[in-house]
């Protein structure tokens, strides 16, 4: 299996760094391939701007999707972002790595998004019409690629928890999993979270990484998280909007994107 992984934090003695090592060397001795792109030591460039679309006119103004769109299709995106969409397309397995900063990832690891996704590439994918909107949400370019989030955070896992305080950390990812994994069709795996980064003991750090090893040999067999397809019939055209028959009607969180199937589960 190809495996890349997108790592980002800045300090390259972090327990991220430790947990990414980690997560390399297991996976090679598994026999899989892994590439990394290490944003804050590559410099990666986090904005997006009239920079990334060379050919755009100077008197044009800046629409991102078209102007991403025209760029992917002409091949006249920068070599940064090409190299990155290569990679994506090489990998079988897409691993991003980042500790949570308030509550999201941080800025360079949007950006990355945010310049790579490109329209026709992540999104704007299938047709648009009456009765479809596109390949997303379970299908596109990435459909049939495994994905997961590998993410620290200072907090304690109870502060993370359904009536925690920082809310429940599957709600909290969410956005990242459902919103830029699944969406580009990556089959998305239950995300690995290590609590107390900052407070993690030498005996609790070997723990926390034969855990990791553990989900690194897992990662060809482990189920994805069984969030409902788009175009599989149980959202309403063009609302967009869940069956009413469907799913806890008490419920209007992000559970609700979540196969009943799944949900009865865990009942």
């Amino acid at each position: 299996m190809n495996v890349l992984i997108v790592f980002a934090h800045p300090e390259g003695k972090s327990l991220n760094a430790a947990l990414r090592d980690t997560a390399i060397d297991e996976l090679k001795a598994q026999g899989h391939e892994v590439r990394v792109s290490d944003l804050y030591a590559d410099g990666w460039k986090a904005v997006v701007d009239r920079n990334d679309f060379p050919t755009l006119a100077p008197d044009e103004r800046l629409r991102v999707p078209s102007a991403s769109g025209r760029a992917l299709a002409a091949d006249s995106l920068t070599a940064d972002v090409k190299a990155e969409q290569e990679k994506m397309l090489w990998a079988d397995m897409v691993i991003l790595q980042f500790p949570l900063w308030w509550f999201t990832m941080p800025a360079i690891l949007k950006g990355w998004v945010d310049r790579v996704f490109a329209y026709g590439f992540a999104y704007g994918v299938g047709d648009h019409n009456d009765t479809r909107w596109g390949d997303r949400y379970g299908e596109g370019r990435m459909e049939g690629k495994r994905a997961m989030l590998l993410v620290t955070t200072g907090g304690w896992e109870p502060h993370y928890s359904d009536r925690g305080i920082n809310g429940p950390i599957d709600d909290l990812l969410f956005p990242i999993n459902h919103g830029i994994l699944f969406y580009p069709g990556f089959d998305v795996l239950p995300s690995f979270v290590t609590y107390q980064a900052d407070r993690l003991s030498p005996d609790n750090f070997e723990a926390e990484a034969e855990r990791l090893r553990d989900r690194m040999r897992s990662l060809e067999t482990i189920r994805p998280i069984p969030y409902r397809r788009q175009n599989d019939g149980d959202y309403l055209m063009p609302s967009m909007k869940l069956r009413p028959e469907l799913g806890d009607p008490r419920n209007t969180g992000f559970a609700l994107h979540l196969t009943d199937q799944a949900l009865a589960s865990d009942r």
